[in-house]
């Protein structure tokens, strides 16, 4: 009996998104031995791999990966296996593209602090240009509660409003009772600008 690839693909998903990594790393393969040439069954068994590893990052790349699927299925197949390809299997580098935001010891020596990030945009740059420079090349270090509200409101601004809630996400996992973050989640989720 053949393989279904889209009903495969969607368990291989489902269970992804319920940390059932081993399961979705199977069948994600699975497809990947019937569909040589399916991206997406591709990148699924990287990004189960990495979560398998313990990487905190999998899980933010996946829901982002998830996000841009809704607006261009090919074009998210494209960006994903660009974004993994970039990171050179070295594992690390996902903690880099999405670290979490309000980390008061900072455990990684490459980054850019916020406020460096801010005067090269106050010095005429464009925040759009810079952050998509640095974005998967290096990280923000955000070690301020305000300086992360102001990020998320400037990514906002740009259109990088799926950027931002994955941030925010991020930092609730680590803060999940803060009364901003939650507020600055609603807002977002109604598509506002954030304000201080």
């Amino acid at each position: 009996m053949a393989m279904s690839k889209y009903k495969t693909l969607t368990q291989a998903k489902e269970s992804f998104s319920r940390s059932d990594y081993k399961n979705a790393l199977e069948k994600f393969a699975a497809v990947l031995q019937n569909f040589p040439n399916s991206q997406e069954a591709y990148n699924g068994v990287i990004l189960a791999e990495m979560a398998l590893s313990g990487e905190g990052g999998a899980e933010a790349l996946f829901d982002y990966y998830e996000v841009l699927k809704e607006e261009d299925k090919e074009q998210a197949d494209i960006i994903m296996s660009e974004i993994l390809k970039n990171m050179d299997g070295s594992l690390e580098k996902l903690r880099e593209v999405f670290a979490e935001p309000l980390r008061d010891r900072i455990e990684f020596e490459d980054g850019i602090l916020y406020k460096d990030f801010k005067t090269l945009v106050d010095d005429g740059g464009d925040f759009k240009e810079i952050f998509e420079n640095i974005m998967f090349s290096t990280r923000v270090i955000i070690t301020q509660k305000e300086d992360f509200v102001d990020f998320l409101d400037k990514l906002i601004e740009h259109d990088f409003a799926e950027m931002a809630l994955t941030y925010l996400e991020n930092a609730l996992s680590v803060y999940p009772s803060d009364k901003l973050l939650r507020k600055l989640l609603k807002k977002l989720a109604q598509g506002k600008k954030v304000e201080n």
